[in-house]
């Protein structure tokens, strides 16, 4: 059952204004269940002072694009209600005339455009309204004897209205069922969702509760778990085999829906999920239709559903079937965009959103993880209304015009244009080795503020957590992925790969980062000292970049890799000479990759930077103090020292280096490869030559 969450001693105490109405908003897209991600509105009338003094009747409407579990104060707008009162006396008007209209009745031009159904909420009497997608009350809209069972749910109570598309039309119609049944308390809309009221805040939002619960109460009394779905045909395979197939064949369903843009992916293997997919009838319900109009977007018409079965069939077989599948399901949305365009529409990305897969689960793809995870909430959400619908009818959904008419309706399209604009790393995943250090954090920093999604790895679980979480809370949840991982221990890095594929589909940009160093004369260099350099420099950087490289094949969409050396891959450094030589292998070891990664379009390139002395584990261990030794300074003279040596004059930061390692990520070095950049104020010893 859905919770009242209303909270008397949490609640605004001001009544009948815009914190009330913010406070529900946010109760009523907490619950999923409740309203889908995105969707709904929620509208109160009052009361205000306007800018001439005078008192003028408004309604705050929310405003489109905005998220009613999250939205604050800002994202309402107010109208002014006596503006508004003559539409309903109109007999038609069109969605661009509506949009102008309303324009002209905000009584502040800096709030958000007004929702597409803010005319149902002025049409009706009532000082406070909701609008809400319910898993119980679609379930009966998206039945084909809905009408019928609402009848015998809630009696005369409710109005029901035949589905159209939201607009003037719709928002005339719901009035006046209303106005014509004095006992209403209630508005189904076929196929798509619920209108409530009340007098007070409170009492709307305990009126939607309600009207949800009676519906959920007389559902669940019809659920058969046997036969949900028609009955189980594939079990799920257990936790622990999802997860490693699911990494196994990310990369590969990457590569397959990223032909025209780069997507990103998320697993999902929650139980509703298993339970649908293994349906006996889950195919043909799949196909059905959206369970309402506001998931097309996020999930398209329908899911690509992998007829597969996981206790007969290997990971080869349903690799095949996915590529196959992703392949006909672009062609077959390209047929459907042709057939339904309208003069300037321009098509999405024709790959599936939602991809079902029996025993496994769903993976979902978008441009982002956020996206990503938005399509998965919606297809939850589908699921749970073909749950209802099903055990009390058969389950319906919009015709494809119908689909197609909302998926492409320039309002709809509105809230996408709301998002910020893409950057030169967006839909790009980075694996950054070293990433709680200066450098490797100041590179992650830097490529999340231009879109990328990062996963920082590290011995310092703690320390990459602290960067992933300030990145976190600056870009949005899971831009950020901290892992612990020790480079030289093959089991670990080939784990960390799979859980940047299980967490985001794959790895576009890597950067081989981690490090230490050691200082001694040669002779008194001990076989411990020359193989801990060698191990994390040189076998650290090959196990990393041969778990990178496979997975760039697999994904078959090119990629980045950047090698962090530094001055001593070129120039033999007094008393280094295991970190010198370990240093020089990495660079030839890159510039071989890229001999090999060329014909997969896999860039490898280095960048040589010197004395980085700021936020670097090594430089505040006892390297600090072996190089100033070997300069015959004092370790506090060092930073000066670094200084005057270079031809610039000047010192080297993480921020630096973080800059020509976005260089040879970005498109702006697509054409380079091999290439190796000194970032180290000019030292001419080390010159490249």
């Amino acid at each position: 059952m859905v919770q009242n969450l209303w909270q008397p001693s949490q609640a605004p105490t001001e009544k009948n204004g815009l914190a009330e109405l913010v406070y529900r908003s946010n109760l009523i897209g907490t619950d999923r269940r409740v309203c889908n991600w995105g969707g709904g509105n929620t509208s109160t009338k009052t009361r205000i002072i306007d800018f001439r003094g005078r008192e003028v009747e408004v309604m705050y409407v929310k405003g489109s694009g905005s998220d009613l579990a999250t939205m604050g104060p800002g994202h309402f707008t107010g109208l002014r209600l006596e503006d508004i009162a003559p539409l309903f006396e109109r007999s038609e008007m069109s969605d661009e005339e509506m949009v102008a209209y309303l324009s002209q009745c905000m009584i502040d031009s800096k709030h958000p455009r007004a929702s597409i159904e803010t005319l149902l909420h002025a049409f009706l009497p009532f000082p406070h309204v909701d609008h809400t997608h319910p898993d119980a009350i679609i379930s009966i809209c998206c039945a084909d004897n809905g009408r019928e069972i609402a009848q015998e749910i809630y009696g005369d109570r409710f109005v029901w209205v035949p589905y159209i598309r939201p607009g003037f039309k719709l928002s005339k119609m719901i009035a006046e069922g209303v106005r014509a049944n004095p006992k209403a308390e209630l508005v189904l809309m076929e196929k798509h969702g619920l209108v409530t009221w009340g007098d007070t805040s409170e009492t709307c939002y305990a009126q939607t509760i309600k009207v949800i619960n009676e519906a959920e109460t007389y559902i669940e009394a019809r659920i058969d778990p046997k036969t949900l779905f028609g009955g189980e045909k594939y079990a799920p395979l257990a936790a622990d085999d999802r997860r490693s197939l699911a990494a196994q064949v990310l990369p590969a369903i990457r590569g397959f829906v990223s032909d025209e843009r780069n997507m990103i992916l998320t697993f999902d293997d929650e139980e509703d999920v298993l339970q649908f997919v293994g349906g006996q009838d889950a195919l043909a319900l799949s196909q059905v239709g959206a369970a309402c109009p506001d998931h097309l977007v996020h999930t398209k018409v329908t899911p690509l559903f992998i007829d597969w079965n996981p206790n007969a069939e290997d990971v080869s077989g349903l690799l095949s079937k996915i590529e196959a599948g992703v392949g006909q399901y672009k062609e077959q949305y390209k047929a459907y965009f042709e057939r339904n365009k309208a003069p300037g529409d321009v098509m999405f990305e024709p790959a599936p959103r939602v991809i079902l897969i029996p025993g496994l689960g769903m993976i979902n793809t978008g441009k982002s993880w956020a996206n990503s995870k938005v399509s998965g909430a919606l297809y939850h959400r589908a699921i749970a209304v073909m749950r209802g619908a099903t055990a009390l009818g058969r389950f319906v959904s919009l015709s494809e015009s119908e689909s197609y008419n909302v998926e492409y309706w320039p309002l709809e399209l509105y809230k996408l244009s709301l998002a910020p604009p893409e950057a030169e790393f967006s839909r790009k995943v980075a694996f950054i080795t070293g990433g709680a250090g200066g450098i490797g954090s100041e590179t992650a920093r830097r490529l999340a503020a231009e879109g990328a999604h990062v996963v920082l790895a590290d011995l310092n679980l703690e320390g990459a957590r602290k960067v992933s979480d300030e990145i976190n809370a600056k870009y949005g949840e899971m831009r950020a992925l901290a892992l612990r991982m020790d480079v030289t221990r093959e089991e670990e890095v080939r784990a960390a790969f799979l859980e940047a594929s299980l967490n985001y589909g794959g790895v576009d940009i890597l950067v081989n980062n981690a490090g230490l160093a050691t200082s001694s004369p040669f002779e008194e260099t001990t076989l411990k000292e020359w193989n801990l350099n060698l191990n994390v420099l040189g076998t650290g950087y090959f196990l990393v970049a041969r778990e990178a490289f496979k997975m760039m094949k697999r994904q078959a969409l090119g990629g980045s890799m950047v090698f962090v050396g530094s001055k001593n891959s070129v120039y033999a450094g007094k008393n280094a000479s295991a970190y010198s030589s370990a240093k020089a292998l990495e660079a030839h070891l890159a510039r071989c990759i890229a001999a090999e990664g060329g014909e997969y379009g896999i860039r490898v390139n280095t960048v040589l930077p010197d004395a980085i002395l700021q936020g670097s584990a090594i430089w505040n261990s006892s390297w600090r103090e072996e190089r100033a030794a070997a300069y015959g300074i004092e370790p506090d003279q060092l930073e000066e020292y670094y200084r005057k040596r270079t031809t610039l004059r000047v010192n080297i930061y993480p921020r630096d280096i973080a800059e020509g390692i976005a260089f040879f990520a970005s498109s702006r070095a697509g054409k380079t490869t091999g290439c190796m950049l000194t970032i180290d104020g000019g030292v001419p010893a080390a010159f490249t030559r």
